[in-house]
């Protein structure tokens, strides 16, 4: 094994890396683990790094800052116990031969498919995908790993495009539940406005009956005392008596006119008796007697004789 790392500015730690990788490093399960005591990460370690050997490191995972080696162009990881790669593994751009053979890898991240110069890939001896192990094929030789290279590549971005159209295709299921939700928000807000307005209305319609109702009570109550007033006996100065029901005054009245009736034909039969060639008759007689009578009695009354000789004075 080997590592090559640029020779001008090693100090004595990242030699001591580059031994520790050399030799094997059986307890260096993580890479980094090497030169964390100096509060350095991959990259300082490591710098402008460009072949990388760590292959029968039993390795279970790398860390995530060992994708910031973006100057490495060889990399061999085969005969490690590695279940996935970093998620943003693509950072390593540079990168054209990468050897992964004999892990425990199932899937590759879809960072993978940004390794535009990649062109050797080895994936054998790993529990692979079906449709994944499909695309790598046998990589049995040179030739085949240059394919397995370019085929993977070309699967691992139709995966990233269908990743990004189904990404799309989420946004714009949440974009129109969120237009949803909007717009249902809109028509609540609508209805609760109309509801308010509605009430407003109902309670100034019913304030204004009860105005008009108190309204009504008072005029109603002002007229009242008017009408008692109208009702009550006048007071006697410059009162006038109240005037009979009209009932009780067209009886008077008829009694009375029935009156003048009969005296008005008592006193022309007595006038017809007493100057018309009527007298001689029997009725007449009789009624010419009683009228004599009459005047000779009240000639003989004291009072009646004082006002006629009052008048025959005057």
């Amino acid at each position: 094994m080997s590592s090559m790392l640029p020779k001008s500015g090693q100090n004595n730690r990242e030699a001591l890396v580059s031994q520790e990788i050399s030799k094997g490093g059986k307890y260096c399960h993580n890479v980094c683990n090497l030169f964390s005591s100096g509060g350095k990460n991959c990259e300082v370690a490591l710098p402008k790094a460009t072949i990388l050997d760590l292959s029968c490191n039993k390795l279970t995972s790398l860390p995530s800052d060992f994708c910031g080696l973006t100057h490495l162009v060889k990399l061999d990881l085969s005969k490690n116990r590695l279940q996935q790669l970093p998620a943003d593994f693509g950072r390593l751009v540079n990168l054209q031969h990468l050897d992964l053979l004999n892990n425990k890898l199932v899937t590759l991240p879809v960072s993978f498919a940004q390794l535009k110069s990649l062109k050797w890939l080895d994936l054998k001896d790993n529990p692979l995908d079906p449709v994944l192990a499909k695309v790598a094929g046998d990589c049995l030789d040179e030739k085949q790993c240059k394919q397995c290279a370019n085929k993977v590549l070309q699967h691992m971005k139709a995966v990233q495009a269908d990743q990004e159209r189904e990404r799309q295709r989420r946004l714009e299921v949440e974009r129109e539940a969120e237009k949803k939700r909007e717009a249902k928000q809109r028509a609540k807000e609508a209805q609760e406005r109309e509801l308010r307005k509605r009430e407003k209305a109902e309670e100034k319609e019913r304030r204004r009956k009860e105005y008009d109702a108190l309204k009504a009570a008072k005029r109603e109550q002002e007229k009242k005392p008017k009408k008692e007033a109208n009702q009550a006996p006048k007071s006697k100065s410059g009162s006038r008596p109240r005037k009979p029901p009209p009932r009780k005054h067209t009886r008077s009245w008829a009694v009375l006119k029935l009156l003048l009736l009969l005296l008005l034909c008592v006193a022309g039969g007595l006038v017809a008796c007493r100057v018309t060639e009527l007298q001689r008759q029997p009725l007449c007689t009789s009624v010419n007697t009683i009228y004599d009578n009459a005047v000779r009695g009240l000639r003989s009354h004291d009072i009646l004789q004082w006002v006629l000789q009052a008048d025959s004075q005057q």
